[in-house]
């Protein structure tokens, strides 16, 4: 099984998806904005294999305006080397890829107008993952639509209008429960009768629940009946409620007692699990490194270096605890690890602790900075300690240096992005 996350890297340089409004949407302009893209979506696929990510779903915004002005554009013709490279790169990872269409479209509409922009977008990413020389087992993730206040009707229009796509369509759409019209049973019951597979989220099935006395190991049961060999390996979504937002609203990282309960009892064959969280690979890799039994010390050494300054900022006293914990270099204590640092980003910055973390920070200056600079630090300093709110500006400031001297060190910490 592969755990994997959705469309954007947390905390990486030069990974970014990019897109322009559309009336700067020149040929030219597109031309510069695929370009970077797929040169992004290149490293997004080096990063994840250097961290055992065997899962990843790609941006619909891979192509800016896909669907539309962009489907004029010849961009599989003029990239497609760069396509093809990308392609291979994922088989030769053994990472799936995966895409999943917006909120707009919606093949079950009652508008014809949005219907036909909907299979456009459709044929888009088909045309998408079709240009990486993908198989079916790479799939295009679709929500059922609209109620429209008739929901037997609403179903049997997606019926038919699924009965008349491309066959290229249908051969990577899979479908999924939503938190709000269709729960996993009614999904179910289209997609037996239209032999669909299904991808089953756990956090749309809480707040849009189908039966109360069944679980999430029932309902990943009865959708793995839905995936054909052709299809590849099961895939679920799993994702936690923020406790501090309304229901459905995807949690800040993933809580690893939490997840590791869940995933302690799946089946043996396990599904893949695509993770849906605000901190992306972040809790991707939290996840791999806790069902990994085959890691080291090393690994957690590794992830310590990227937060300690933020759990320093947050809470020194979880930043001593996580210290004590990690010399025993014989022993990998992964969930008394990230425990501790979840507990930490949950925190709000005492002011003190902020400017400690500052200073522990600057110390990597302090011997190349200029007079000019040093003066410049200590008066943003002053200004914290005068206004709070002016943290942000001192950490911005910390970048900007970490940047200019190259410390790469700080440059790959989370400190300046959480």
């Amino acid at each position: 099984m592969s755990i994997g996350y959705a469309s954007k890297v947390i905390g990486q340089k030069n990974m970014s998806i990019k897109g322009c409004k559309l009336n700067y949407a020149t040929e030219e302009r597109l031309q510069t904005l695929i370009e970077h893209n797929l040169s992004s979506l290149e490293r997004i696929l080096e990063y994840n294999q250097k961290n055992a990510i065997h899962l990843f779903r790609i941006s619909s915004d891979i192509i800016p305006f896909g669907s539309s002005i962009a489907s004029r554009f010849p961009w599989k013709e003029l990239f497609m080397d760069k396509l093809s490279d990308i392609g291979e790169k994922a088989g030769q990872y053994g990472i799936r890829l995966s895409m999943h269409p917006g909120q707009y479209t919606l093949i079950n509409s009652k508008d014809s107008t949005v219907i036909k922009r909907s299979i456009e977008d459709l044929r888009y990413h088909t045309n998408f993952l079709d240009s990486l020389g993908l198989d079916s087992t790479q799939k295009i993730i679709l929500h059922i639509g609209g109620v429209y206040g008739d929901k037997k009707t609403a179903l049997a229009r997606f019926a038919e209008q699924y009965l008349d796509l491309d066959s290229a369509i249908k051969r990577r759409l899979v479908i999924e429960n939503d938190d709000k019209s269709y729960h996993i049973g009614d999904v179910l019951e289209l997609a037996t009768k239209l032999s669909i597979p299904v991808v089953y989220d756990t956090l749309h099935n809480e707040v849009n629940c189908c039966d109360l006395s069944k679980n999430d190991y029932y309902w990943i049961s009865q959708c793995k009946s839905t995936w054909q060999e052709t299809d590849g390996k099961q895939k679920v979504h799993y994702s936690q409620q923020d406790k501090l937002k309304k229901a459905g609203s995807h949690s800040k990282t993933i809580e690893i007692y939490e997840f590791m309960k869940f995933y302690s009892e799946l089946s043996e064959n396990k599904p893949d699990i695509m993770l849906e969280v605000k901190d992306k690979n972040l809790s991707a890799i939290k996840c791999i490194h806790c069902i990994d039994s085959n890691r080291t010390i090393k690994a957690l050494e590794e992830e310590w270096s990227r937060y300690k300054y933020l759990v320093l900022e947050k809470a020194p006293n979880d930043y001593k605890k996580i210290r004590e914990l990690l010399k025993d270099k014989r022993a990998y204590p992964v969930l008394a690890f990230y425990h501790l640092i979840e507990h930490a980003l949950f925190q709000d910055a005492p002011l003190g602790s902020s400017l400690n973390a500052a200073f522990h920070v600057w110390s990597y200056f302090k011997g190349v900075a200029s007079l000019k600079e040093k003066e410049k630090f200590l008066k943003l300093v002053q200004q914290c300690k005068n206004d709070a709110s002016e943290v942000s500006k001192l950490k911005r400031y910390l970048y900007q240096l970490s940047k200019i001297y190259q410390k790469d060190y700080l440059l790959q910490s989370y400190y300046f992005i959480m």
